[in-house]
């Protein structure tokens, strides 16, 4: 079966809409507010999803045209696929190696340069490690790595198969 740059893009972006409205629910009516670890997750998300609905909007038929839009969308779901990573070692790290809980992230981005406050936020902290949800037995971050190495795995495809 041959799918086509467009309807590609256009599951792309169904993917981060179904990522971003999941993670939205479990906030506002589950209740679960996201570790800053969860809000740059979010971050490559969004923006795999605002790249992959330019690319299925504009429905380029340059090849390098359909490059670029890929590539950027590819690098925001890698961005998630390697946060979600860290999320997932921080959990496993036994409770006496779990770092300490810092500042919040709205107080990071108010206080520091925003070079520290990815710095800060990327070495995790102790809210990073709580196991607030989980589905058969697997973490939040576990089911969002999974979820972003899936998208990453389609962005990649889109990004160097061949176009006619």
């Amino acid at each position: 079966m041959r799918y086509s740059y467009r309807m590609l893009s256009g599951i792309l972006f169904l993917g981060s809409v179904i990522g971003m409205s999941f993670a939205l629910y479990l906030e506002h009516v589950q209740g679960l507010n996201p570790c800053p670890l969860c809000v740059f997750q979010r971050m490559g998300l969004i923006a795999l999803g605002f790249f992959s609905l330019l690319a299925f909007l504009h429905n380029p038929h340059a090849q390098v045209l359909k490059r670029i839009y890929t590539a950027l969308g590819s690098i925001g779901i890698l961005w998630s696929l390697g946060v979600a990573a860290r999320h997932v070692w921080l959990q496993s790290l036994p409770p006496d190696q779990v770092p300490s809980c810092g500042p919040g992230l709205d107080y990071l981005i108010d206080a520091l340069p925003l070079k520290s406050v990815l710095q800060q936020v990327l070495s995790g902290s102790g809210e990073c490690a709580v196991i607030d949800w989980t589905f058969l037995g697997q973490s939040l971050p576990v089911w969002s790595l999974l979820f972003f190495a899936g998208l990453t795995l389609l962005s990649l495809w889109q990004l160097f198969r061949p176009y006619r």
